[in-house]
């Protein structure tokens, strides 16, 4: 079947994926704590995993070996994988002794075993192609907080070069792999250009140009001191239009997401759900999707309280046990509980988005 892109959904094969729909971190083949059949039933039909990551550990050999990275995971449906290169460059801006980034390459130290690497455009596309993953994002320069002007400009011509340099890649592998562009996967370039919306603008059309099926907001989406910057990410939106796919990568809390799809932003990812899950942060529904309580179920005031911790639950782990045990379960450091607060938020995730966030 050939790749098709509405205004509703999308179908590239494995079935239909409305829009808009959130993807949870699969960043190393798995999202923690839970199963990909679990991951399922919560309602997930897309994830997010981690090039870079899976590419120093278990290695591309092994991933190919097993038929890609479906096969791997015993994930059927749909896979994005970004482009390694979030990582890479919060590794170097954190420690300069890790890497250095170049006008045409990236190189950097594995955090696993400290061999030197490099990660050009080419090979951050490269790998993708060898995951087998549906939706491919390339390599952009995503510079940290506070930067100058002429930074700023630095990194937009680089991403634009890099992804011209995507693009070419992408093509190459597509005749190399016999695949027909009509079953081709996705492609997605991230628009960057700080706060400065003027900026973004230019990056974007020059991304235009090169043709991709979809962009992303590049950079934060908050500010230094933490402030959600609605109108950049609404101006941006504005400047993509309603002719690509506009992700909002790293997006975000329930509140956050509401507020970008009322931007017109259609897909979302983001550790939130999952990793709050794991430190005892749980998503109970109330009246409006919108707007959960969430409980810290460490607190003291729930080793008495046993109410069910969501009695709607499609999981029982969920539906039949209550806040007290889990609360025990947290308590004793059980894995137990992790995976309990896991599939909590991530179907409540998944259930806010069906809702098509209205």
């Amino acid at each position: 079947m050939s790749k098709k892109i509405t205004k509703s959904y999308i179908d590239l094969g494995r079935g239909r994926l409305k829009l808009p729909f959130f993807m949870p971190d699969a960043t190393r083949g798995l999202v923690k704590s839970i199963s990909a059949q679990e991951a399922l039933i919560a309602g997930t039909k897309a994830m997010v995993v981690n090039t870079l990551h899976l590419y120093l550990q278990p290695g591309l050999q092994k991933i190919e070996a097993a038929g890609g990275l479906h096969a791997f995971m015993n994930w059927p449906y749909y896979l994005l994988s970004d482009s390694g290169g979030f990582q890479v460059f919060s590794l170097i801006y954190g420690n300069s002794k890790l890497g250095k980034i170049y006008d045409d390459r990236v190189v950097f130290k594995s955090p696993i075993d400290g061999k030197e690497h490099d990660l050009t455009p080419e090979k951050s596309i490269q790998i993708q192609f060898s995951l087998g993953t549906d939706m491919m994002v390339v390599l952009d320069d995503c510079l940290p907080y506070n930067n100058s002007q002429r930074d700023l400009e630095k990194s937009v011509e680089r991403t634009i070069d890099w992804a011209k340099r995507s693009k070419e890649e992408y093509l190459r592998q597509l005749k190399k792999r016999k695949i027909e562009i009509a079953k081709a996967p996705l492609l997605f370039a991230v628009v960057q250009g700080g706060e400065d919306i003027a900026l973004r603008k230019h990056c974007f059309k020059e991304l235009e140009k090169i043709g991709f099926d979809g962009f992303g907001f590049g950079g934060r989406p908050v500010n230094s001191q933490g402030k959600f910057l609605h109108k950049l990410l609404k101006e941006t939106a504005l400047v993509i239009g309603d002719k690509y796919l506009k992700f909002a990568l790293g997006i975000g809390t329930i509140s956050d997401i509401y507020k970008c799809r009322q931007m017109g932003w259609d897909m979302f990812d983001c550790v939130i759900p999952t990793r709050e899950g794991r430190h005892g942060r749980l998503l109970i529904p109330a009246k409006n999707l919108r707007s959960p309580k969430i409980i810290n179920i460490n607190n003291a005031k729930f080793a008495t309280n046993f109410k069910k911790i969501n009695k709607d639950s499609k999981f029982k782990e969920v539906s039949e046990n209550s806040l007290a045990y889990l609360h025990h379960l947290f308590k004793i450091k059980e894995p137990l509980g992790a995976r309990i607060a896991t599939l909590n938020n991530l179907e409540y995730y998944q259930k806010f988005l069906r809702s098509r966030v209205k």
